[in-house]
């Protein structure tokens, strides 16, 4: 079996390898809408899993003693699982949090992005080797003073439930890896923590999702989340208020699912920005004849369905 049917360089198994915190990733955190809303809702929950200095020093300064219930922590699986539909800004969330917890702990980090070369391209046994090549790279990044984040994108295509019937063999064994994985994971006394990040919550497996130390729902933005993103991007150009309420009402999907984040900032304004460039200035007709032009990211659900 040749060296690709084994294993890949290190740099081939992350899409992303990047040392936290980082002012770039902090950066794009203050322009994701919700955020700080987010944040608070998980980051001491995090903290109470990565952060176990920080846990013992309150334990000492409020207690006065290194508390039992402190030794129930670690017992606790390193996941967290964000799902929902495309474009809603599940891994850019996931991000901004690993960086937001590396800052917050004082205790710098490295990133990792799963690639999906961890997929492998069918030999028998390869993604499971795969798998097990990239946890242990992100382990050793793992030390006493530093904490290891990997992030999971499209987590559905490695951990679907092995009940299905459809599901091969291979797809099982690595369901099993990744089990495998996260246990080993656990014993590593709070430095390495997964987000996964998928559109298709329905098929994870159940060993997964009982692994799960928080869950977050992503949706489409609603309509104050549009304005906000609208207003926070369209800064700066002389625009009535009006125009933005028309594109708040043009891209909230009446008869069907709305725009995305992603088609909102990916989409919309660079398609009206390019009609504008690089002749004139960006107008409200540009702006609504793009909304008018676009039609929203379909959801996961209808694509599948065609």
């Amino acid at each position: 079996m040749s060296y690709r049917a084994h294993g890949l360089p290190t740099n081939e198994l992350f899409e992303l390898q990047l040392e936290l915190p980082d002012p770039r990733i902090a950066e794009k955190a203050a322009r994701l809408v919700g955020f700080p809303e987010r944040l608070a809702r998980l980051e001491t929950g995090l903290r109470l899993m990565i952060d176990v200095e920080g846990v013992e020093a309150w334990s000492r300064r409020f207690h006065h003693v290194s508390l039992p219930l402190l030794r129930t922590l670690p017992d606790r699986y390193p996941l967290v699982i964000f799902h929902g539909d495309v474009g809603t800004g599940k891994t850019e969330t996931a991000e901004a949090i690993a960086n937001a917890l590396a800052t917050a702990t004082g205790k710098p980090g490295t990133l990792f992005k799963l690639s999906t070369r961890v997929r492998g391209e069918g030999f028998v046994g390869q993604m499971t080797a795969l798998i097990s090549q990239a946890f242990a790279a992100v382990a050793k990044e793992a030390g006493k003073a530093r904490t290891a984040y990997l992030i999971v994108d499209e987590g559905d295509s490695l951990t679907s439930s092995r009940a299905t019937v459809e599901i091969h063999h291979e797809d099982k064994v690595a369901v099993n890896t990744l089990i495998q994985k996260l246990d080993a994971f656990r014993r590593l006394g709070g430095r390495a923590l997964v987000f996964l990040c998928t559109n298709r919550y329905e098929v994870l497996d159940p060993a997964i999702l009982r692994r799960s130390l928080a869950e977050e729902w992503f949706d489409r933005p609603n309509a104050q989340e549009r304005r906000e993103l609208l207003e926070m991007d369209l800064e700066g150009i002389d625009l009535d208020p009006d125009v933005i309420e028309q594109l708040v009402e043009m891209t909230g999907g009446a008869n069907g699912p709305g725009y995305t984040f992603s088609d909102l900032r990916t989409r919309l304004l660079p398609a009206a920005l390019a009609s504008a460039f690089p002749d004139r200035a960006l107008t409200a007709d540009d702006l609504l004849a793009a909304a008018k032009r676009l039609a929203p990211t379909p959801s996961f659900d209808a694509q599948r369905a065609r």
